[in-house]
């Protein structure tokens, strides 16, 4: 088959070298000249691992490609792929679907008829029936079908989730255009991936109502942890005992600092706007999301309590600032809130990340960022664990107690234990424990 990928950022650039590796011919677009211009010298936009390897093996044997010209490379597409930026509008916290909408008036005039446009795109419920009503006005005698593909994609472990997914879903109106994603998903359905075929509206819904509940676990377990806290039992406990349970089971149920990233705080706010404008309220993300926003400053003012409650003047290290490990992706991050809780209360911060201090420092200059874990500690009164990088899961805790001036350790990842940070020297502050 012949796939043309319009956007070549994270879901973009993925699906498009994940379908190329199943022997597809790959065309990605973008109309960023200096992306393309990288990509073609195998220099990723993003870090996602194991990524520029697959890039270039793909390139190599031919199978993929990358363009600024979306009219030339849509020509004798079977399918192309919108897998634009949908961020949060401003003002309301709907889905800006401008880049979407722009994509589709130019492709109005450019594919060829049975062509399948596919939404990859994360988008409200409704936006494919946009989407053709769009493509329809500028090319009426055009015959083409709308199809909404939702990606379930986590950073960090993006091609493993494309390979082996839990599901592919599918929303179409059409059966020709079924037979197309049929052929195209093929190598997954002959490995027993389920696929699951639905209206395009049930489609949609699908990635918002799945990310939503995600959230609410990840908020629920991190209710459960303050709690925990005041009652003196066990989060970690907590969880293993509910998640042995196969009706809620074991996943996201990590008590921590909040979620963020590029898609719960997004796609929650996007459920709740869709809600509102339909008037049946889903009261339960609501509660989700205002909980989340409030957790992430409440672990600034954890650190401070660890410094007997006074910031003013003094040095606090964090370790690991992007929204979670193996991404340089800092997308409402919880470090931002925590960051400037601190230095509301007067703390100057030092900050080591494995790849996301050059993202983290656009949006945080205030904050000192160092190339090592040991670096940043040096001098602090507190450091705080915030991201749970495998680089510090073996930290040498009697030398990183040995260049503090305070004994302050806020583990907000729960990777160590009392005992053994007590026993090298801190004062340790964990998550529900």
């Amino acid at each position: 088959m012949k796939i043309a990928m319009i956007g070549s950022g994270y879901v973009g650039l993925v699906s498009g070298a994940c379908f190329a590796d199943f022997g597809h011919q790959v065309i990605c677009v973008d109309k960023d000249e200096s992306k393309i211009a990288r990509l073609n010298d195998n220099i990723m936009p993003i870090y996602e691992p194991g990524l520029d390897n697959l890039v270039k093996t793909n390139v190599d044997a031919g199978r993929l490609s990358f363009s600024t010209d979306l009219a030339a490379s849509v020509k004798g597409c079977d399918a192309v792929f919108i897998a634009v930026g949908t961020p949060s509008r401003r003002g309301d916290g709907h889905a800006d679907l401008s880049y979407v909408y722009a994509a589709s008036e130019e492709l109005a005039g450019a594919i060829d008829p049975k062509t399948v446009i596919v939404t990859k795109s994360t988008v409200p419920v409704g936006t494919g029936d946009e989407v053709e009503r769009i493509i329809k006005e500028a090319n009426p005698s055009l015959e083409f079908a709308v199809v909404s593909n939702p990606e379930f994609l986590r950073e960090g472990a993006a091609i493993g989730d494309f390979k082996r997914p839990d599901r592919i879903v599918v929303g179409s109106e059409e059966d020709w255009a079924k037979d197309v994603m049929h052929a195209i998903y093929r190598p997954l359905f002959l490995n027993e991936s389920p696929i699951l075929f639905t209206s395009r509206r049930s489609s949609e819904l699908i990635k918002y109502a799945a990310n939503a509940f995600l959230a609410t676990k990840i908020t629920f377990i991190n209710e459960m942890a303050d709690l925990c806290e005041k009652l003196g039992a066990n989060v970690q406990d907590v969880s293993r005992g509910i998640g042995l349970d196969g009706r809620i089971g074991a996943k996201f149920l990590h008590a921590g600092p909040g979620y963020g990233g590029s898609c719960f705080p997004k796609d929650t706010l996007a459920l709740l706007k869709t809600a509102q404008d339909n008037e049946s309220p889903v009261r339960i993300v609501s509660a989700v999301v205002e909980a989340n926003d409030l957790r992430k400053r409440a672990m600034g003012r954890k650190v401070i309590a660890a410094m007997g409650g006074d910031a003013r003047g003094k040095k606090v290290a964090l370790l690991g600032l992007t929204f979670k490990p193996n991404t340089d992706d800092m997308r409402d991050a919880p470090s931002i809130a925590i960051v400037q809780t601190l230095l509301d209360a007067g703390a100057h911060i030092a900050a080591h990340d494995p790849e996301g201090m050059e993202e983290a420092a656009k949006i945080m200059p205030e904050v000192e960022m160092v190339n090592s874990a040991y670096d940043a500690v040096a001098d602090a009164d507190a450091v705080a664990i915030v991201t749970e990088w495998d680089a510090y899961r073996a930290l040498d805790l009697q030398k990183l107690r040995s260049v503090m001036k305070g004994k302050a350790l806020i583990d907000m990842r729960n990777i160590y234990n009392q005992a053994q940070a007590e026993e090298a020297g801190f004062s340790y502050s964990s998550i529900g424990r």
